[in-house]
């Protein structure tokens, strides 16, 4: 227990030294949406949404056969809420940073697939690896049976999702397209989020959100034995200090179990004031 609080310690002034390196770097603030706390709880507990979850629950269980435990992925929870964000705001043009095995990819392109009307749902999910590579592919090493790209093709959603093989910020610095909501769950070390974050407020259409992945408030642990991802936190206390009226909202508890027996999950909301 000690030697993890010494080690935390040493993570955190590590990440912070490295994080001071990087010159102030500006929000576009007009471009993010303002949020209340009735917003974000009406849209976890929707009894319309809460109608669809129960049709697509089944099918998007077959898809995503991934344990998280085993691979990293995000957990099943956490991927309902992605489901529940994107349909409740209406997101219908998604950026996600972060393929990995594909987990949280199935499920936003899910959710955009109930989308009617004439403007076409769309996923960029762009990641530094090729995710879908037969031999080298994330997937594969872990053990799962089908590439990203094989679970978006069986979940009919293939029409809707773009992989692009890139690093985060030079996808971002070079993005001419904009999106309604922006998931940050790549490489979480300080520097990086920090950077992500002002090339992906520029990537927003009007009254977009940022959602991040691993945001341990104060960097504390949430689960026993888990060791918090110190970047996120570290990052966004920064981008608060510059700018107040930035706002993140750590989404905290669940209405549903995310993982270890809990309803706690590392998903945080990025809005103004």
């Amino acid at each position: 227990m000690f030697d993890e609080f010494i080690n935390r310690r040493r993570r955190i002034r590590a990440e912070t030294r490295q994080l001071r390196e990087i010159p102030r770097l500006l929000i576009q603030l007009e471009s993010l949406r303002s949020l209340t706390p009735d917003d974000l709880a009406a849209t976890l507990d929707c009894a319309a949404t809460h109608r669809e979850w129960s049709h697509a629950e089944s099918y998007l269980n077959d898809v995503c056969q991934i344990e998280d435990r085993k691979t990293f992925g995000v957990n099943p929870g956490d991927r309902r809420a992605l489901w529940y964000l994107v349909k409740g705001f209406a997101a219908r043009s998604v950026l996600e940073i972060g393929t990995h095995v594909g987990a949280s990819t199935v499920y936003i392109a899910a959710a955009l697939k109930t989308f009617d009307g004439a403007d076409s749902p769309r996923l960029v999910t762009v990641d530094i690896e090729d995710v879908n590579d037969e031999v080298s592919g994330e997937w594969r090493k872990r053990g799962l049976a089908n590439s990203p790209r094989e679970m978006i093709r069986t979940a009919g959603c293939r029409d809707l999702v773009t992989f692009v093989r890139n690093s985060s910020l030079q996808y971002l610095a070079g993005c001419t397209d904009c999106f309604d909501l922006v998931f940050l769950d790549g490489e979480n070390t300080a520097a990086n989020v920090y950077q992500e974050m002002s090339l992906a407020s520029k990537v927003l259409n009007k009254d977009g959100l940022i959602l991040l992945h691993d945001y341990f408030p104060k960097n504390r642990a949430l689960w026993t034995g888990n060791s918090p991802r110190v970047g996120p936190y570290i990052a966004l206390s920064r981008v608060r200090k510059e700018d107040p009226q930035i706002k993140v909202t750590p989404l905290g508890e669940l209405p549903w179990p995310t993982k270890l027996g809990t309803r706690k999950t590392t998903l945080a909301l990025v809005t103004r004031q």
